[in-house]
């Protein structure tokens, strides 16, 4: 029964504390795994990490002296400090993006019922000098409706906050607690410590920046009209440049090379990293070459690519040759000299004998 002795509520809390940590340990393992299984639902926010603790003991009645034990006491008003200590049970999820945490919150929210939430971001923001923690807290507990599942029904007692918060913001919060002195000190020290949280806030808009830039390039869906109006002029030989009709240079980057990829293997699921990885070595290989150039090889000699392709996998040891050798494969027929390196010994011993046989007035290596 709640009182308003401090010592008495002291050794109550602890008791409990004891008692209760089995079953605590069991409801954060549960509502981790809850979670989790909520945030996998959806592509956009399901990298996100989910980790929680149980709040020490001696933390707990250092928290409740500090925030609340002289307002209740003033107050003559009766306490158990177990209700007070809302992050008793604690949740983490540490997303990629600052609008992922607004998407965590509405996937959360319909799943558990709210009690609370402070929002750590719109405190900030609100003061036009201030610079520090961001994030999301939730106190939460389980729904009537997961209360009444028997895998749940232990836990039904027992509240939980969550915060919500960006890799940069769960960074700058562990940096944070390591700067012991951050009111009463000299102003130049106070605006280090500023600049270095405005940085961390600078780079959680740069990323959610790149992001953005990075999925309207991949959107753009008209660019590749343009590649091809740049092939159509592209001289076959090097020499021949001397007469083409001036145009536009377009150097290939990443997001030109998937376009022409996607055009000629519609369908075809192309992994960033390998996308990216083989534009520098095309580069590195050539480092003048344009989207038109790199298209122009591909429109030039896929077809050939392709039959030889369908000949070498139908032999006994042949293996199938996805899209990116096969787009070596074009770039070498296109120029020899520059691309041999894309292609291994055998394979191009292979490519050149099947052309020679099979393609004799195609240009062999």
């Amino acid at each position: 029964m709640a009182s308003q002795d401090y010592e008495t509520e002291k050794v109550a809390f602890r008791e409990f504390y004891d008692a209760s940590w089995d079953t605590m340990e069991a409801a954060r393992t549960a509502f981790i795994t809850m979670i989790g299984s909520l945030l996998a639902t959806d592509a956009a926010i399901a990298g996100a990490k989910v980790e929680g603790r149980i709040k020490d003991r001696e933390e707990c009645l250092s928290k409740f002296r500090l925030k609340y034990q002289t307002a209740l006491e003033s107050t003559k008003t009766a306490y158990a400090i177990r209700d007070h200590i809302s992050d008793l049970i604690g949740l983490r999820i540490v997303c990629f993006y600052e609008d992922d945490i607004e998407r965590v919150k509405d996937l959360i929210s319909a799943e558990f019922d709210v009690l609370g939430v402070t929002d750590k971001t719109a405190q900030i923001e609100e003061t036009a000098d201030a610079f520090g923690y961001k994030g999301l807290h939730l106190d939460l507990r389980l729904s009537e409706n997961r209360k009444a599942l028997k895998e749940y029904a232990a836990y039904a007692d027992y509240p939980f906050e969550l915060q919500i918060r960006t890799v940069v913001q769960d960074s700058w919060s562990v940096l944070d607690h390591k700067i012991k002195y951050k009111k009463s000190i000299p102003n130049a020290l106070k605006r280090r410590i500023n600049t270095l949280a405005a940085l961390f806030e600078l780079a959680d808009r740069e990323f959610r920046a790149i992001r953005d830039g990075t999925a309207e390039e991949i959107a753009r869906t008209d660019a590749y009209a343009e590649i091809e109006e740049e092939s159509a002029v592209v001289p076959a030989e090097p020499e021949a440049a001397v007469d083409a009709a001036p145009r536009r240079y377009a150097p290939l980057n990443a997001f030109s090379l998937l376009r022409i990829a996607k055009h000629f293997f519609p369908g075809q699921e192309f992994e960033p990293h390998k996308v990216d990885g083989f534009t520098q070595q095309v580069i590195d290989l050539k480092p003048d070459i344009s989207r038109g150039k790199f298209n122009f090889y591909l429109r030039e000699k896929i077809g050939q690519v392709r039959r030889y392709k369908a000949d070498f996998e139908a032999r006994p040891e042949g293996t199938p040759l996805n899209p990116f050798t096969v787009m070596r494969h074009c770039l070498y027929a296109g120029d020899p000299d520059v691309f041999a390196s894309l292609l291994t010994d055998r394979a191009r011993e292979s490519f050149d004998a099947w052309r020679a046989e099979h393609e004799p007035a195609a240009e062999v290596g």
